[in-house]
C-alpha cells in the first residue's frame, strides 16, 4: 500500500548517531545534568509492566543528576487524551508518551522538538547513545514523522502469541498453531470445553479494538485499512476475509469478548481458563509470574500465526519526545531522561525488571532466549514486521474511533461484515477528505 513517507530513515538515524559523538575526552550523565540539577520534569506513564520497570530504576537517574521525575499515571485510553488537553493549554508536560500511531498528531501540532536538536550538542548528547543500536523498524515506526526522529523507543511491542503448553499437551498437541486456520479448525474444537476456550481476543471497545483485534485479523489475511489510493480497502476479498475470520473464530472465545482489554485477556490466560492468546511482548513478566499466573510453568511463547498473507504479526509501542512547551532547563533534563532511560548501558537491567528495549544489543546473549521466552518471536517480529500495521498518520486519533464503534458493531453482529466495512470506510474516507489528502493539500505519498 502506498503511504506517505512517514517514517525515519536509516540513514537519519546513522547521521543523529554521528551527531551525537563528541570530542570531549570523558562525558559523564553527572556533568551534562550539573545546569539543571533541582529541575522537576513531567511525564505521563501507563499502568504497565515496562513502566514499572523504570520507576523501579530512576532512584539511580535522580541521585547522579539531581532531576526530579514527577510521574504523572494514566490507563492507555486516557493517555492521548490527557496528553492533548495539557499541550492545548499549555500545561506542564516536558515530556510526551506516544503511541506510534499518534505521532504525526504530535509532530504537525509542534507539540514536540526534533530529536537533533539534543543529539547535536555535545554537552548533552552522550557519545554511546549509538542510534543504530535501536531495531530501525522500531525506530522509525515510533519515533519518525516525515523524515524527522522526534522521540526514542520505549515500552515497545510485538505481537506474539501465548500458549499453555500443558493444556495444549493434554489435548494431544505437540506445539501451537502455525496458521490463524489452524488454530479455528482444529486447536479452537479441541480446547474449547469444560468452561475453558481456546483463545481470546482482546477487543474493547478503545484502541484495542482498533490495533488488537481489527486490524490484527485483516493484515495476515492480505487485507488493510486503506488502498493506493487512500480510499478505504475494508470491502476487499482479503479484508473481508479476515473480519468473517474473527467472527467464525468467536465461538471459541469466552462470551463477552468484546469487552476484553489487555487485563482482562492476560487474566483470564494467567488463570488458565484460555488456552492461547495474541498479546504484546510487554506482558511477559506478568504470565510468567508466580504471583501473577496460575499458569506459569506452563507458559511457552511462539511467532503470531501465519495467514493467506504470511506472518504479519501486529507491531505496537511508544516513544518518548521532549515537549516544545517545556522552558529550556525543562527540555535538557528531559532529554537527559529519554537519553538514560533508552540507553544501552540500561537495557539488560530494563529487560530483567519485566521492560522491553529495542535495543538490539540487549539480545545478543544466546543464553537470555532461556530465561526470557518470547525474545526469538520478538526479534523475528521487529526484523520483519509490518510498520504500516496501523496507517500512520495526523488524522488516526479521529478514524480510531470510527473502527472501534463499527469494529465492535461486528463482532456483536449488529451488522454484517460488508455492512460494517462499507460504513466505516465512508466514514474513514471522509476524515480523510476534509483533512485534504483527496484535494491534494495533504500528499498521498511522497
Amino acid at each position: 500500500m502506498k503511504m506517505r513517507k512517514l517514517l525515519a530513515s536509516t540513514v537519519l538515524a546513522t547521521s543523529l548517531a554521528l551527531g551525537a559523538v563528541t570530542t570531549a575526552s570523558a562525558w559523564s550523565l553527572e556533568e551534562a545534568a550539573k545546569p539543571y540539577a533541582g529541575t522537576t520534569v513531567d511525564v505521563v506513564f501507563l499502568l504497565r509492566p515496562g513502566y514499572e520497570a523504570i520507576e523501579a530504576m530512576l532512584p539511580e537517574f535522580e541521585a547522579a543528576t539531581g532531576i526530579k521525575i514527577n510521574i504523572i499515571k494514566h490507563p492507555y485510553e486516557n493517555a492521548l487524551g490527557e496528553q492533548v488537553r495539557d499541550f492545548v493549554a499549555g500545561g506542564d508536560l516536558d515530556i510526551a508518551l506516544i503511541d506510534l500511531v499518534w505521532i504525526g498528531n504530535f509532530a504537525e501540532n509542534e507539540w514536540i522538538e526534533p530529536m537533533d536538536k539534543f543529539t547535536s550538542n555535545p554537552d548533552l548528547a552522550d557519545p554511546d547513545l549509538d542510534m543504530d543500536d535501536f531495531f530501525p523498524l522500531v525506530l522509525n515506526a515510533f519515533g519518525g514523522w516525515n523524515d524527522v526522529v522526534y522521540g526514542l523507543p520505549f515500552d515497545n511491542y510485538s505481537g506474539l502469541l501465548f500458549y499453555n503448553k500443558c493444556l495444549l499437551e493434554e489435548a494431544g498437541f505437540d506445539g501451537p498453531p502455525a496458521t490463524w486456520e489452524e488454530l479455528k479448525d482444529t486447536y479452537g474444537p479441541a480446547l474449547t470445553k469444560d468452561g475453558k476456550y481456546a483463545y481470546a481476543l482482546q477487543s474493547k471497545r478503545n484502541e484495542t479494538q482498533s490495533a488488537d483485534s481489527f486490524a490484527r485479523v485483516i493484515w495476515p489475511f492480505g487485507g488493510s485499512f486503506l488502498d493506493a489510493d487512500f480510499k478505504s480497502n475494508l470491502m476487499s476479498a482479503e479484508s473481508q476475509a479476515g473480519l468473517k475470520f474473527r467472527q467464525d473464530l468467536m465461538q471459541y472465545m469466552p462470551d463477552g469478548i468484546v469487552a476484553y482489554d489487555h487485563a482482562e485477556t492476560v487474566n483470564a490466560f494467567s488463570q488458565g481458563d484460555v488456552a492461547m492468546i495474541t498479546e504484546w511482548s510487554a506482558f511477559y513478566s506478568t504470565v510468567v509470574s508466580p504471583d501473577t499466573s496460575k499458569v506459569a510453568d506452563c507458559v511457552a511463547i511462539a511467532p503470531e500465526p501465519s495467514g493467506p498473507a504470511g506472518r504479519k504479526p501486529a507491531l505496537g509501542g511508544f516513544s518518548l519526545a521532549v515537549a516544545s512547551q517545556a522552558d529550556e532547563d525543562e527540555q535538557a533534563a528531559a532529554y537527559l531522561f529519554i537519553q538514560w532511560a533508552t540507553s544501552k548501558a540500561n537495557a539488560g537491567e530494563y529487560l530483567e525488571r519485566g521492560g522491553v528495549p529495542a535495543r538490539q544489543s540487549a539480545y545478543t546473549d544466546p543464553a537470555l532466549a532461556e530465561t526470557y521466552k518470547f525474545i526469538p518471536a520478538l526479534v523475528e517480529s521487529w526484523q520483519d514486521g509490518v510498520p504500516e500495521f496501523r496507517p500512520r498518520f495526523a488524522e488516526w486519533p479521529e478514524i480510531t474511533e470510527i473502527v472501534q464503534e463499527w469494529g465492535t458493531k461486528i463482532m456483536l453482529g449488529e451488522v454484517t461484515t460488508e455492512e460494517g466495512a462499507q460504513e466505516l470506510g465512508s466514514r474513514m474516507e471522509a476524515v480523510l477528505d476534509e483533512a485534504g489528502y483527496y484535494s491534494g493539500e495533504k500528499p498521498l505519498a511522497q
